[in-house]
């Protein structure tokens, strides 16, 4: 691989590096020889989140006291770079929706709550997904209509939620709702735990050009009574807690680009050394190799600037404002070139590009989602120049 992540030492440490080793061997021995299979399931199978679990997967980042292993940025890039290395993001969508479900619960979650979801969570015995984008709303959080209306003891909600990932098979479903339906905007959420098994709750899986080894649903909220106990931090007061978790999220996300537009690069490099036209490795032409050399630089120049910032993130080196906005402009430079660089490669493997089976066609059919997920490209514009005072 060109320019080796684990290699750098400004970065990586020796525990950095040993994980790194451990997780690459699992991902090529229980995730590669089964992508196939599970994108024509629409599923990982269960079993695959005890696997993880046992090698600490999922655990990365989350207190010991609940299973988990408190982590620096860099070990949990360790961990994007390495799913993403498979070059299927449905398993990694699949295996990594409780990084962005779970963390609500564990900073804002009560004593309670964080004890009863979170270990089993970490064990790979159940599944958490995050629900917070509504039909009519997409980005925009504060305009979500979910409502969770007090009746005693219950919250009673009603509402609907789209693009869920997990969101088939959650066990617990970490939903964003109105808690204060006279409040306006970002005002009057809430975030409340919702258990997959609560009546009135009706799920539809939804079909989707990528990431098929991802089971994504619409959830429908009828009437579903919901204990007081499972609200996650103060009540009126989730809009903070979502907000934090998207910086997290979306810095993960430009890792796992990067990565992705790797996968595109190497196997572009395999196919032009081994395929020959008129005589010559495809890899001889320059313009083959021009094409290569354009792809490498964006990757590097990204991957740089990824590590550069989680460098800040993990140092508290500049203002909040400015690492936000750094997080937004990451990852619109990480996506672009993991949708430049599965181009290039589709365009290298020529008619095999096409074909069902080689990598840079299930990631050039991914991009979108990379590109959307977290807050679409326009979204991270205009937030960075909001963060910025542009």
């Amino acid at each position: 691989m060109f320019f080796e992540p684990a290699a750098n030492p400004a970065f990586f440490g020796p525990e950095h590096v040993q994980y790194r080793d451990t997780l690459r061997q699992f991902v090529a021995r229980e995730i590669v020889p089964f992508i196939d299979e599970w994108e024509a399931a629409g599923c990982v199978p269960r079993e695959l989140y005890h696997k993880a679990a046992d090698i600490g997967l999922l655990g990365v980042g989350f207190p010991e006291e609940y299973g988990g292993t408190p982590a620096d940025e860099f070990m949990k890039i360790v961990v994007s770079e390495e799913l993403a290395r498979a070059g299927a993001g449905g398993v990694s969508a699949a295996l990594g929706s409780h990084t962005i479900g779970l963390p609500p619960i564990v900073a804002v979650g009560s004593a309670e709550l964080r004890q009863r979801v979170a270990p089993a969570v970490i064990a790979g015995e159940k599944i958490s997904a995050l629900a917070i984008t509504e039909p009519g709303g997409g980005s925009d959080v504060a305009a979500l209509r979910t409502t969770a209306v007090r009746d005693g003891d219950v919250y009673v909600v009603n509402g609907e939620k789209t693009f869920i990932t997990s969101g088939v098979r959650a066990d617990y479903i970490t939903c964003a709702v109105r808690t204060d339906p006279q409040a306006k905007g970002a005002d009057g959420i809430s975030l409340l735990l919702i258990e997959g098994d609560t009546p009135g709750l009706e799920r539809s899986a939804l079909q989707k050009m990528g990431w098929h080894a991802s089971d994504t649903a619409t959830l429908r909220f009828d009437d579903c009574r919901v204990p007081i106990g499972n609200l996650v931090g103060a009540e009126n007061a989730g809009f903070r807690s979502i907000m934090l978790n998207f910086n997290s999220e979306r810095l993960g996300m430009a890792v796992m680009a990067v990565m992705y537009a790797q996968v595109c690069l190497d196997e572009a490099v395999e196919w032009a050394r081994g395929r020959h036209t008129f005589g010559q490795p495809l890899a001889s032409r320059q313009v083959i190799r021009h094409k290569l050399v354009d792809m490498a630089t964006r990757i590097d120049s990204a991957r740089t600037l990824a590590y550069e910032l989680a460098h800040c993130v993990q140092h508290g080196i500049g203002p909040m404002n400015e690492l936000v906005a750094r997080t937004c402009m990451l990852k619109i430079v990480a996506t672009q070139t993991m949708q430049f660089c599965a181009d290039q490669a589709v365009q290298i493997l020529g008619g095999m590009g096409f074909m069902r089976g080689t990598r840079a066609e299930r990631i050039y059919r991914e991009v979108k989602v990379m590109m959307i997920g977290g807050g679409s490209e326009e979204i991270m514009k205009d937030l960075a120049a909001r963060q910025i005072g542009f």
